[in-house]
């Protein structure tokens, strides 16, 4: 890219990059019982969850082509989940991704281009560049995201 800048592309993690489902399914009913409401503040749970569908080769076309980073929220009383989410980035994403992990509440704080997020929470709604609704009828999988952005 000669001279040229990359466009900057921000992904969320949790339903985007990882299948939150995944790591229920792995999870003991009791426990899931007890957090009943709040699985998100399962100890550990983000480190157990299982990527996307065909987000890993995703991810990797996309950092190609963009400047690319994780933008994602923990919960503020799971203290595990800070950690865990940087352990999965570097066990499915790897180099690609180091130290490209941003984690925020306030997500339209981050000036950029694109914005792939299942949810308008945490700021994702206010975002200064393109949101683009992963999960919706327009960004269904990541294939579409792919032929969109490619």
């Amino acid at each position: 890219m000669s001279g040229q800048c990359k466009k900057i592309l921000y992904i969320d993690m949790d339903g985007v990059l990882v299948d939150f489902d995944s790591g229920i399914k792995k999870i003991d009913n009791t426990i899931i019982r007890k957090y009943e409401g709040n699985l998100d503040n399962i100890p550990g749970i983000f480190s157990i969850m299982d990527p996307m569908p065909g987000v890993l080769e995703a991810y990797k076309k996309l950092s190609e082509k963009f400047d690319t980073y994780i933008l994602s929220t923990a919960p503020w009383d799971n203290f595990s989940a800070w950690s865990d989410k940087v352990t999965w980035v570097k066990k499915y994403i790897g180099e690609k991704a180091h130290k490209r992990l941003i984690i925020t509440h306030h997500k339209e704080l981050n000036r950029g281009d694109y914005l792939i997020d299942n949810s308008k929470r945490n700021g994702a709604g206010e975002f200064n560049g393109q949101f683009m609704l992963f999960g919706s009828r327009e960004f269904p999988d990541w294939e579409s995201i792919l032929v969109y952005l490619l």
